[in-house]
């Protein structure tokens, strides 16, 4: 039985805690020096609210009609007792977004030929020193994976200590194949420069170096790419100086390095982390994280995305220029945005946002918050991001315009070099072991991948008592994804029932993407043991390319295995592309069970296709294909109309999809039940 009770007493034990703070939030009559336990004495800023002494029970509210740009970063609550960060006030929803405005024509500079860029960076005031690392008084741990072989160490050279680092075999090229563990730092300020003493026996560049937790879920707290103008570090000693911004609330960290992507096969690669000195960054000109989507006036029409890395003698694919109109690339080490544009792009047009891979609301580690009446939007990353959650409500919010960041660099196995780029994000995440979290009546559209998703891969991370109800969901690549990559984990009571899913693939992304592969239900390999993953009393309307994507014959029940997956009472309405496509993975075909699909196969559109899909691959058994007659399209008001095709075929005699969900032109959370 689905455990979705849970979430009703754990709300009305919130509302009955004693004792609990209120405190509010204002963008515009706030002021951060006030204790904001008031709707007279509200906080301004998110930074003021990420450093709130938040306690269970407690509430953040913010004010309908502001607007914040940054990261919130919640605190915990305790079961049955959570904290809600939800909004007060009239208007619309309070809006959070990870983007930086260039609207106006004074933000361009002309580089000449058409291409414009965001202004040049002021170089960092440097203040004192606050940590000193260069007596390399501390081992530094190392983790070589996928194969990857090698070994560091604490060497010594006339009278000199430094970290040396031996990558002695290459088996698959990514960041996180090498990645180096430093000392903790304490007290850490918002901005610093790290110089760091370099030199290696193969000539390479390093990338985005930083500090983050050293366990469970790795929550980054600074961060800061290598000046990519600078030479390769070579045989002999330079110093490189990288600037750091903070990008979460942690106050101690440790040193991370992740360069598997970048350290050449067989090179001994030297350093000394000379130390860490607070400064003063140019925080109103620089662009400081990589750009996923350039918008413009509010999504009327978007940028595409290149690729700029300074060892190559052109952006990514052969392009030897930002050849057409809106065509633009982010150069890290300069924090610049380049972008083609035959006038001033801030005469062109109202409004220009960048969107930063940085997630909106990063909930981390974080169990027992609640999310009511939010409007999630214009970040790079993942709109709710981060690993290892439990006891999390996400409910009436907004998420769209969200991805398209670079989140790493696939290397080609062989030749240790750039393949494709790998980008960020989803609407709402849920990474790495999550338990017992519910997301309902929330509206998502234009992303770059999935709307909705829980995922995870490597160490045993079970995924479990996860609800997705009453959504709806257009234009984003997937509707919903999942994956469970490791045999030793488990997956179970998964629902994914009551959600509208209205044209898949067709978004700002599909065809910008390396891999443009539209799909309501993406359905990646499944090696965990899973029960009781239900999908039924959905709409699957339209999409690019297939409504379901399948990377295992979910026909199999085996009882050792506990595996299951029960489709039942969607409606799909499919008129072009496949109802569904089959891909056979190695490891059930090398398992040889009897009941496994042998041959990869696909069901074309239409509803004779869809009837061979249900009896060929043996689910959905008692699902229906036919075209929904909408509210209104236009408004995305997608309830079913009266009379139409699915108003009474759900489970319990109602309505399929999501249920009292109205168009853009009304707000779920106001009156909601």
């Amino acid at each position: 039985m689905m455990k979705t009770g849970v979430f009703l007493m754990g709300l009305g034990a919130w509302a009955l805690t004693a004792g609990a703070t209120t405190y509010y939030v204002d963008s515009e009559k706030g002021d951060d020096a006030a204790a904001g336990t008031s709707e007279a004495t509200a906080v301004k800023s998110l930074e003021r609210v990420n450093k709130l002494d938040v306690k269970p029970g407690d509430k953040v509210l913010f004010r309908r009609g502001g607007l914040w740009r940054g990261t919130l970063y919640p605190q915990s609550g305790e079961p049955g007792n959570p904290i809600l960060y939800s909004n007060y006030g009239t208007g619309p929803k309070p809006i959070f977004q990870r983007s930086v405005d260039r609207s106006r024509p004074e933000d361009w500079v002309s580089e000449g030929n058409g291409i414009w860029a965001t202004k040049k960076v002021a170089p960092p005031v440097v203040r004192e020193q606050f940590w000193d690392g260069s007596a390399v008084k501390e081992a530094w741990g190392h983790s070589f994976q996928e194969g990857n072989k090698g070994r560091s160490f604490i060497a010594e050279e006339n009278g000199q200590r430094f970290v040396r680092v031996v990558f002695e075999k290459r088996v698959k090229a990514a960041a996180h194949c090498l990645q180096l563990w430093g000392p903790k730092v304490s007290n850490l300020p918002d901005q610093a420069l790290l110089r760091l003493k370099v030199r290696s026996t193969k000539p390479f560049r390093l990338g985005r170096l930083g500090l983050s937790l050293n366990y469970l879920p790795w929550t980054g707290a600074l961060g800061g790419v290598v000046p990519q103008n600078l030479p390769e570090i070579g045989p002999e000693w330079s110093t490189l100086e990288v600037p750091l911004e903070r990008s979460s609330g942690l106050d101690e960290a440790w040193f991370h390095f992740s360069i598997g992507d970048v350290l050449p096969e067989g090179a001994t690669f030297d350093f000394v982390p000379v130390g860490l000195w607070r400064v003063d960054l140019d925080k109103q000109t620089p662009v400081p994280y990589d750009v996923g989507i350039f918008i413009c006036n509010h999504g009327e029409r978007w940028g595409v995305k290149q690729w700029y890395r300074p060892d190559w003698p052109n952006p990514w694919h052969g392009k030897t220029k930002l050849e057409k109109d809106l065509d633009f690339y982010y150069v890290p080490g300069d924090r610049r945005v380049f972008v083609k544009y035959p006038r001033n792009p801030g005469e062109a047009f109202d409004s220009i946002e960048l969107a930063m891979t940085r997630h909106v609301i990063d909930q981390g580690g974080r169990h027992d918050v609640v999310y009511d009446g939010l409007t999630v939007r214009y970040g790079a990353a993942h709109g709710f991001g981060g690993g290892s959650t439990r006891n999390i409500v996400i409910r009436n919010c907004d998420i769209y315009w969200i991805g398209g960041g670079l989140q790493y660099w696939k290397m080609h196995d062989k030749t240790g070099k750039p393949h494709y780029p790998v980008r960020f994000g989803n609407g709402i995440e849920f990474w790495g072991t999550c338990e017992n979290n519910l997301v309902e009546r929330c509206r998502l559209w234009q992303v770059y991948d999935a709307a909705l998703t829980n995922q995870t891969n490597g160490d045993p991370r079970p995924e479990t008592e996860v609800t997705w109800r009453d959504n709806v969901i257009w234009q984003a690549e997937y509707s919903f994804e999942y994956w469970n990559h490791d045999l030793r984990s488990f997956t179970r009571n998964i629902l994914f029932e009551h959600n509208t899913c209205v044209d898949a693939g067709y978004c700002w992304s599909h065809d910008q993407r390396p891999n443009p592969n539209g799909a309501h239900l993406m359905m990646y390999d499944n090696a965990a043991p899973t029960t009781n993953f239900v999908v039924r009393n959905n709409l699957f309307v339209r999409t690019t390319d297939r409504s379901t994507r399948f990377f295992n014959d979910w026909r199999v029940k085996d009882p050792a295995a506990n595996d299951g997956l029960t489709m039942a009472r969607n409606l799909y309405w499919i008129p072009e592309g496949k109802v569904c496509e089959y891909h056979a993975n190695r490891r059930e075909l090398n398992a040889n069970h009897p009941k496994t699909r042998r041959p990869s196969g696909c069901w074309n559109a239409g509803e004779a296709e869809f009837r061979r899909y249900q009896a060929e691959f043996g689910v959905d058994a008692d699902s229906v294909y036919g075209e929904p007659q909408f509210v209104d399209e236009a408004k995305r008001d997608y309830r079913l109309k009266p009379g139409s095709f699915g108003t009474n075929l759900a489970t319990d005699g109602g309505p399929l999809g999501a249920r009292d969900m109205p168009g853009l032109d009304a707000d779920q959370s106001v009156g909601a039940k």
